[in-house]
């Protein structure tokens, strides 16, 4: 099995509250660290932050300031291989042109949310990946807004454990995701 290129987007905004409400979220630094190890280790190229708060784009702009250009990247090589993959952007838009330029094909999004049960399966998934360019989409807070669900992209089956609980986070879940995915387990 050979996948197509494949990206994945934290969004930050446009995001939904516990109450459904629209809000942005702050990025977080475990969040970049963890997603971007996951992503270098299953071969993404890209992992696309998606923040429009200027100052939060200045955050990440500034770790990766170190770990890739600075101190950090003399101190541990390993961590800079994974932070280089990432790029901050302002929308998802912007996400998906950049990967529409890189790949130089339409890029396929795949949406991802717990709460979903309308999603494809893993396997449809990856058979999909290995016609176009995959840019998996995963959001922060309590999930993606509904504006991300209109455009008709696909939608991925949620993780699911053994019992109902399903509140991971999103680094647990990008990291499950990629694996079953991308992973050379067999078990997908």
């Amino acid at each position: 099995m050979t996948l197509q290129p494949l990206a994945a987007a934290l969004v930050h905004a446009p995001v939904v509250d516990r109450r459904g409400d629209l809000v942005t979220t702050a990025v977080t630094n475990l969040d970049l660290h963890d997603i971007a190890r996951s992503a270098r280790t299953f071969g993404l190229q890209r992992f696309y932050v998606v923040t429009p708060v200027a100052e939060q784009q200045r955050l990440v702009k500034r770790l990766l300031g170190h770990w890739v250009e600075g101190s950090g990247a003399a101190y541990n090589p390993k961590r800079r291989q994974a932070l280089e993959l990432i790029r901050v952007v302002s929308t998802f838009k912007k996400a998906l042109a950049d990967w529409r330029e890189i790949t130089a094909a339409e890029p396929l999004p795949v949406l991802t949310g717990a709460s979903r049960d309308d999603g494809i399966s893993f396997e449809t998934c990856r058979g999909l990946m290995q016609k176009q360019p995959g840019l998996l989409v995963f959001g922060t807070g309590w999930g993606l807004a509904p504006e991300f669900f209109e455009n008709g992209w696909h939608v991925l089956e949620p993780v699911r454990g053994v019992e109902d609980y399903n509140h991971l986070s999103v680094r647990a879940a990008a990291a499950i995701i990629l694996d079953r995915l991308a992973g050379r387990s067999g078990n997908n």
